[in-house]
């Protein structure tokens, strides 16, 4: 396998704010194909991203890994730690073209990565980028008023009153009031399920960073709108989506809607939970080999080195359209 360099760099944008990212070049010669990556709800790129990035640069993959704006590393204005649907999503478009700008990058073999809520903007920009050679949804959240049906409705309507009191107190200039991301079963915050606190665990920053586990409330009033499902068919690249057995956190029937509907859709079930795809999870080996071979496959490439399929890493399932 190849060597790994990583290296900081900041891409700027429109705005005047600045996004942090990892750049990942592998050695030897290029230009190479590449994968820009970003995490999921109220996550950072140092939040266990580095896992994926460093073993996609040794299979000969350039990575660039963000920080969204007003998260992280990046730049943004205030409040901190607010989730804007559309303001991610054109994080994700200028850091594709700021990799495709690359001249060690290959501009016709750019891939987007998502986890999670990053899964929303991997598989909407699948159906709308033409920039991209391919795309990867891990454990995605596809339909945004799907995924907050599966919170109680007790608590559901608790968290949306506080989001919209915390709406009406960003008009009148207030300070933004905060949500726990994970916490335990029964306590305040926006995940309470029972695999929260161990996704809190894999997603906790290897190093130092601006990370509280906390959002901004109002961020929850966007959410529900973003439903990229409702586009799968508009999807005319190839298409990797891992879907957990059992997912507490994203909604499976709409991702496997998804790979139903996507002309060139490959679908895996990885075992175990939502926050098994990660390193520390059950489930992280078995995905991060179906994640390399897909991205192999169609960027062209060969194996660097011995890779050995999981028993269950049997071939993906394509569309059956």
């Amino acid at each position: 396998m190849t060597t790994v360099n990583r290296t900081t760099v900041r891409i700027p944008t429109p705005s005047g704010f600045d996004i942090e990212a990892w750049f990942y070049q592998p050695g030897g010669q290029g230009p190479f194909p590449a994968v820009v990556m970003g995490h999921g709800l109220g996550a950072v790129k140092v939040g266990g991203l580095e896992s994926f990035a460093e073993r996609f640069c040794r299979e000969g993959f350039a990575a660039v890994v963000i920080d969204y704006r007003q998260w992280g590393g990046s730049e943004g204005q205030q409040p901190r730690d607010e989730l804007n649907v559309p303001r991610q999503r054109e994080d994700y478009s200028t850091a594709i073209g700021w990799a495709a700008a690359q001249p060690d990058v290959d501009e016709n073999r750019i891939f987007v990565w998502g986890t999670s809520f990053a899964g929303m903007h991997a598989t909407a920009l699948a159906a709308s980028d033409h920039r991209l050679a391919g795309a990867i949804a891990q454990c995605p959240l596809v339909d945004g008023l799907a995924g907050s049906r599966l919170v109680r409705p007790s608590r559901s309507l608790a968290l949306f009153a506080t989001a919209i009191i915390d709406r009406i107190g960003s008009l009148l200039g207030r300070e933004p009031i905060y949500l726990p991301v994970n916490v335990a079963p029964g306590e305040w915050g926006i995940a309470d399920t029972s695999d929260a606190l161990f996704g809190k665990k894999v997603m906790h920053p290897r190093e130092p960073v601006d990370w509280h586990n906390r959002m901004a409330a109002r961020s929850l009033l966007s959410i529900p709108a973003h439903r990229p499902v409702r586009h799968a068919r508009d999807i005319n690249i190839p298409i990797l989506l891992i879907v957990a057995e059992s997912d507490t956190q994203a909604p499976v029937g709409p991702a496997l809607a998804v790979a139903d509907r996507a002309l060139q859709a490959e679908l895996h079930r990885s075992k175990g939970g939502h926050y098994d795809v990660y390193d520390g999870g059950i489930a992280f080996d078995d995905v991060i080999e179906w994640e390399v071979e897909f991205l192999r496959r169609h960027a062209g490439t060969q194996p660097s080195g011995p890779s050995t399929p999981s028993a269950q890493g049997q071939p993906a399932t394509p569309n059956a359209e």
